[in-house]
């Protein structure tokens, strides 16, 4: 948009939540330097929003109002479309589509929206010869979408993973430092404004696999594929299971993770045991982490705020920064049409050590029952320990001299899941267990 030099770039926002309104104070407060850096200036000339009388703590004078997104994306009065509305399908979807088919360059922070129709997106955007930005999408203020598409321009990336939402990394760091409950736990999240009313989407792991798709992508030149994700929450983590990782050495975190491998790309959004020394143990609260695997780059390390406005809004500024200095590229560093078909690694089938927490019935024979089930299928183990734990068990209370169960902690050695699943759906079968039993990937860094 060399064209615009020396005048001003003209803003469409759509969507006026907390990084709408982030936007806007961003380019009001900043104005100076941006255009200093840019050598254009940025003004926001048209918004919309469900409701024009909420007062969002920012002034709109000036500023056209638009009910309809849609003509906000095909408006005349706008250079760049900023589509901050959220969701899959809906305006967000015809409003992006709108603004690329009238030729005007798009910015979103609608991970879902890309998740769901990035290939398809970016494949009309390059039609038009229009940029579609979205480096807001994934992880708030880091930059990782340039990182990949840009600085790791020259590498294979084999892995991409990394702790991908505030909630539950907040939520798990929690409940380490402080011993206590998941709900109790999310409960707070909620009161703090950490954590949706219904926090599904969070704790169930969709957030972060919304992110891992449009990384996996990124990385290994392959369309875009949520629905190839395995995706497990952190619901199911137990102050017990916080305890035995920290005796073991390591922290649990909820985990993306996609991996190039002979057989296709393994994308997997699950909470995984990682070492303590390692610098992914050391995120925490509500920042973000991501860590990249290259070739030549080594391993590649980002660490930053992860969400809130201003922290987004920074975001959707880095791209329309690059509109207006010309340098937009390809959505996903290269063209659409080269991204290849997503082949995915057989489920299961990858290597790796695991914990498993069993709540069994403390009578002869068990531990030997348990071991020969493992066997059977040659899984083989490095440690069984029998814990009392600090904290009560999953649905019966701590164990104590009157009661008939234990907990144990089975450690394995480097086994694939598809031979420990049945190991342990015969071990439930055969009656040795009182409760579900857990399953947590050790993730080898």
């Amino acid at each position: 948009m060399d064209n615009h030099r020396g005048k001003s770039i003209r803003l469409g926002v759509a969507g006026l939540g907390t990084v709408g309104t982030g936007l806007l104070h961003l380019v009001e407060g900043h104005a100076e330097a941006i255009r200093t850096r840019l050598g254009v200036s940025v003004e926001v000339t048209g918004v919309s929003a469900r409701d024009a009388t909420r007062d969002r703590g920012v002034s709109l004078d000036g500023i056209a109002w638009f009910d309809d997104p849609v003509a906000l994306a095909r408006s005349s009065d706008i250079d760049v479309f900023v589509e901050l509305i959220g969701g899959e399908e809906g305006p967000a979807r015809a409003a992006v589509e709108a603004a690329i088919a009238a030729a005007k360059p798009v910015v979103t922070a609608n991970k879902a929206l890309l998740a769901h129709h990035g290939t398809a997106l970016a494949t009309q955007a390059e039609a038009q010869g229009v940029a579609l930005g979205f480096e807001a999408a994934v992880a708030g203020a880091i930059p990782a979408i340039k990182t990949m598409r840009e600085a790791l321009a020259g590498n294979a990336v084999s892995r991409v993973y990394g702790i991908l939402n505030g909630t539950c990394n907040y939520i798990l760091t929690t409940m380490q430092a402080d011993g206590r409950s998941f709900d109790d736990v999310l409960a707070e999240a909620q009161a703090i404004g950490y954590a949706e009313a219904d926090p599904t989407f969070d704790v169930g792991g969709f957030d972060a696999a919304h992110k891992l798709a449009l990384l996996s992508a990124l990385a290994f030149g392959t369309q875009v594929a949520f629905d190839q994700i395995r995706i497990e929450g952190i619901e199911a983590i137990t102050p017990s299971d916080i305890e035995a990782a920290d005796d073991l050495g390591y922290r649990i975190k909820l985990l993306g993770v996609a991996v190039q491998t002979e057989a296709g790309v393994e994308q997997r959004v699950q909470p995984a045991m990682v070492p303590k020394q390692s610098a992914i143990a050391q995120v925490a609260g509500v920042t973000n982490g991501v860590a990249i695997d290259a070739d030549q780059a080594g391993s590649v390390l980002l660490v930053g705020a992860g969400a809130g406005g201003a922290a987004t809004a920074s975001a959707v500024m880095s791209d329309i920064a690059d509109i207006a200095r010309g340098q937009a590229m390809a959505p996903f560093g290269r063209p659409a049409s080269t991204l290849q078909p997503y082949v995915r690694a057989p489920a299961g089938t990858q290597q790796g050590a695991y914990y498993l927490r069993l709540v069994v019935h403390d009578r002869p024979g068990v531990m030997a029952g348990i071991a020969t089930h493992m066997g059977e299928r040659g899984v083989s183990l490095e440690s069984i320990v029998q814990r009392r734990p600090r904290s009560a068990l999953p649905g019966i209370g701590a164990r104590d001299e009157t009661t008939d169960v234990t907990t144990l902690v089975l450690i394995t050695h480097e086994t694939r899941e598809d031979a420990v699943k049945p190991a342990l759906a015969a071990i439930v079968e055969n009656g040795y267990t009182a409760a579900p039993p857990q399953l947590i990937r050790i993730e080898k860094l």
